[in-house]
């Protein structure tokens, strides 16, 4: 079913450009809409909570709260692009196309993947652009920012690979967003530091992989973190290496891929 041995670069090339064209054909739905949104978000709690509003962990609160809503924008369209590509697939009956060319396993991950990361990146970083109009964003480590930035929006791609593939019609998929991506990422500390939680729910987010993104990523714009920021970095490496055997194994063994 699948090629081995050398790397088919023609083809990984070709199965990435189609994953990053469909998303930029449709570019008003996929990334003009999510800023909008992450922008009307932040417009929401300064007209809610007003400026006035205390200090964050040294910062004003927008400052605080800015750099969760572009995580959290990375983290919503990286999974919403691998999981919509092979959903719609495999509802229109055209998934073989994608599995008849002689890819191997984890080419077909990396493809699919790595264009729903880009997806992620690119709404990010125009969200940042976007945003730092309005707050001022310092920056305390470029290196923590672009990799929890890369690392969580691959987290997120395997993730909506690994639900679309499970999933046999919409109504499945829609199952994952709504009752595991957005509460993951509305209760990781995107909108608050989890420092104000009891600590039964501080030890309960230690276990959320969101969490962990966000946290390190807000530690690159503020130099602040709730975990010691090296722990984050090998959590993220970790959950990202799992769910990558997670999804190449279901590509190798074709579950639900198969007629």
């Amino acid at each position: 079913m699948y090629a081995t041995g050398a790397i088919n670069w023609i083809g990984l090339w070709t199965l990435y450009t189609r994953e990053v064209r469909r998303f930029m054909k449709v570019y008003t739905q996929t990334l003009i809409a999510p800023v909008i949104t992450t922008l009307l978000f932040l417009a929401v709690f300064v007209l809610a909570i007003g400026r006035g509003r205390g200090d964050v962990a040294g910062v004003p609160f927008m400052v605080f709260l800015a750099p969760g809503l572009i995580m959290m924008a990375i983290l919503q369209n990286a999974f919403a692009n691998t999981s919509s590509s092979i959903v719609i697939a495999k509802v229109q009956g055209n998934i073989v196309d994608t599995l008849m060319p002689p890819l191997s396993a984890h080419e077909l991950t990396f493809g699919i993947v790595m264009g729903g990361a880009t997806r992620g990146m690119v709404v990010g970083t125009t969200v940042a652009i976007a945003m730092s109009l309005v707050v001022g964003l310092p920056i305390h480590n470029v290196a923590f920012i672009v990799f929890h930035g890369v690392a969580a929006a691959i987290l997120l791609a395997l993730l909506g690979a690994i639900g679309g593939i499970w999933s046999e019609k919409f109504d499945h998929i829609a199952a994952v967003t709504n009752f595991v991506v957005t509460p993951l990422s509305f209760l990781s500390g995107t909108f608050y530091s989890i420092e104000r939680l009891p600590p039964l729910f501080q030890n309960i987010a230690h276990f959320n992989p969101f969490f962990y993104a966000i946290d390190g990523f807000r530690y690159g714009f503020i130099g602040h973190s709730d975990v010691v920021p090296m722990v984050g970095v090998l959590v993220l490496i970790a959950t990202d290496t799992f769910l990558w055997f997670v999804c190449w194994r279901m590509f190798h063994t074709g579950y639900k891929l198969k007629a």
